[in-house]
């Protein structure tokens, strides 16, 4: 049992004060910015109080970073890939848990071991495979023959190029694989009394029992799709299909030129709405589907 006193208490509430003041501290210093004039902006010391100037800010970074095209762009990659990911992984762990098969420990492990290997370590053979499709084939081809394949299919400057190589993830195959375990087996063997095949079972009680587990998924997972930079910046040359990410870039000032953070701040905090948004309207259902005990 945990003995509660004054002291301990004190120093909680600093510590929780200190952190929070951590935290909160770059987004103060965003919306100030984001609302003050350059002059104001770049003045030393830095006022934390807000101005006026915000909507005059907020037009000029929308115009110069073209923030209408990215922001759809940004959005479309987001919800494909939080669709896929949620999708795909709900399938995955559905197929490890429910089916009897002697390797499913295997591909499950084979899956997990995945998390230790971030995209910066697999975006060179990911984007070489995106880069031409077809390489695989020509390879294998080159081996019986020397057979030459002069077609060249990619997934450059395309929706499904941003989107497809990043719907795999384990975080998803793991949560959702750690909820079906919690489902007791009689479930399933009352379905299956009941004429229910897989198909149905899955979609007509496994999804409806793991909807808290959905919400928390796709929460996370739109903010990972919404945040990717490199990815973009590598597959993407057409400026119709530039994101968020890679239009803050060229809303930063010029090395020799005029210094207006505070058009930048308020670009940054444009882009910042949309997972806010999201995280805030999903906030109960991703607390309770990460630390929830009965399911």
């Amino acid at each position: 049992m945990i003995q509660r006193t004054p002291v301990a208490n004190a120093v909680t509430y600093a510590i929780m004060v200190f952190g929070f003041i951590l935290l909160i501290g770059p987004f103060l210093v965003i919306i100030a910015g984001a609302s003050q004039t350059m002059q104001q902006v770049n003045a030393i010391p830095f006022s934390f109080l807000p101005d006026n100037q915000f909507l005059t800010n907020a037009a000029q970074a929308w115009k110069r970073a073209d923030l209408g095209t990215a922001m759809t762009n940004s959005l479309i990659m987001a919800v494909l890939v939080t669709a896929g990911k949620v999708a795909l992984s709900a399938f995955t762990a559905f197929a490890i848990v429910f089916f009897r098969s002697p390797l499913k420990h295997v591909f499950f492990w084979s899956v997990f071991i995945t998390l230790m290997l971030p995209l910066e370590v697999r975006v060179v053979p990911t984007y070489a495979v995106a880069a031409d499709l077809l390489q695989p084939v020509k390879s294998i081809l080159s081996l019986f023959g020397g057979i030459q394949i002069g077609i060249d299919w990619n997934l450059l400057n395309s929706y499904t190029g941003l989107t497809l190589p990043l719907i795999a993830t384990a975080t998803g195959t793991f949560l959702y694989r750690q909820f079906f375990m919690t489902l007791p087996d009689e479930l399933a063997e009352a379905a299956r009394m009941d004429g229910s095949g897989p198909v149905r079972f899955f979609f007509d009680m496994l999804l409806p029992l793991s909807r808290t587990n959905m919400l928390a998924l796709t929460t996370i997972m739109f903010v990972y799709g919404w945040n990717q930079y490199l990815w973009p910046l590598l597959m993407v040359t057409d400026p119709s299909y530039k994101t968020v990410m890679m239009s803050l870039r060229s809303l930063l000032p010029a090395d020799n030129g005029t210094p207006d953070w505070n058009v930048t701040l308020a670009g940054s905090l444009l882009i910042m709405l949309p997972p806010l948004i999201v995280v805030g309207v999903l906030q109960r259902w991703f607390v309770r589907g990460l630390v929830a005990t009965e399911k």
